[in-house]
C-alpha cells in the first residue's frame, strides 16, 4: 500500500497529554495536491491512506478515532474517542464527535453540533429536486442541506424562495423531525 500523507514531526501541538501531527499529502488525490497541509491526527492509524479521506485546516482526529472512505474533517472540527467519520460524510465548522458515534454515508455535522451516538443526527435525501442529502444535528437543532446552514426555519423560509414544492416538502421534513422529539420528551 502506499501512503498518501506523512506524519510531520516538526509541525506538532500538545495538549492534555496528546501529541497530534499536522499531516502532508505525500501523492495528489481527490481534491488534496501532493504537498498540501492538512489538520493533525495522533497517529497513522487515525487517518485512512486509502481513499479520499482527508484531514484539513485546524480539524483534530485523536485517540482511536478513524477518518476513511471519502470523508472529510475539516475547520475546526473534533472527532476524537472511538468515533468513525466514513463514506462520504463530512464533519466541519467547530462541530465534536466522539464516544463510539459513527459519521456516514452522506452525512454533514456542522456549526457547533455535538455528535456521541447515531441518535444524535438524521439524514434525509432530497429525492423532489437534486437528489442531495441534507443532515439534522439534534444537540444544537441545526439543518445542513448543500450550502446552507440554518435552523428549521430559515431552511423552510429559504426553500419556499427557492419553490412552493421544495419549501412544502422541507416544511415537512422539519415538522417530522419536531414532531419526533416532541415524542422523544413524552
Amino acid at each position: 500500500m502506499n501512503k498518501k500523507y506523512e506524519l510531520l514531526v516538526d509541525d506538532t501541538i500538545t495538549f492534555f497529554g496528546w501529541k497530534l501531527f499536522r499531516i502532508k499529502a505525500l501523492i495528489s488525490f481527490g481534491s488534496v495536491e501532493a504537498g498540501e497541509l492538512g489538520g493533525y491526527v495522533a497517529k497513522e492509524g487515525n487517518l485512512s491512506h486509502e481513499g479520499n479521506a482527508w484531514v484539513s485546516g485546524d480539524a483534530w482526529v485523536y485517540g482511536d478515532a478513524w477518518v476513511c472512505g471519502n470523508a472529510r474533517v475539516y475547520d475546526n472540527a473534533r472527532v476524537y474517542d472511538n468515533a468513525e467519520v466514513s463514506d462520504n460524510a463530512e464533519v466541519c465548522g467547530n462541530a465534536e464527535v466522539s464516544d463510539n458515534a459513527e459519521v456516514c454515508g452522506n452525512a454533514e455535522v456542522c456549526g457547533d453540533a455535538r455528535v456521541k451516538s447515531l441518535k444524535d443526527y438524521i439524514v434525509f435525501k432530497n429525492n423532489w429536486s437534486s437528489g442531495r442529502y441534507f443532515t439534522y444535528t439534534k444537540s444544537n437543532k441545526m439543518w445542513k442541506a448543500g450550502c446552507f446552514y440554518g435552523t428549521g426555519q430559515e431552511l423552510i423560509n429559504k426553500a419556499y424562495k427557492d419553490s412552493e414544492n421544495s419549501g412544502k416538502r422541507y416544511e415537512a421534513y422539519v415538522k417530522f423531525v419536531e414532531q419526533l422529539e416532541v415524542l422523544e420528551v413524552e
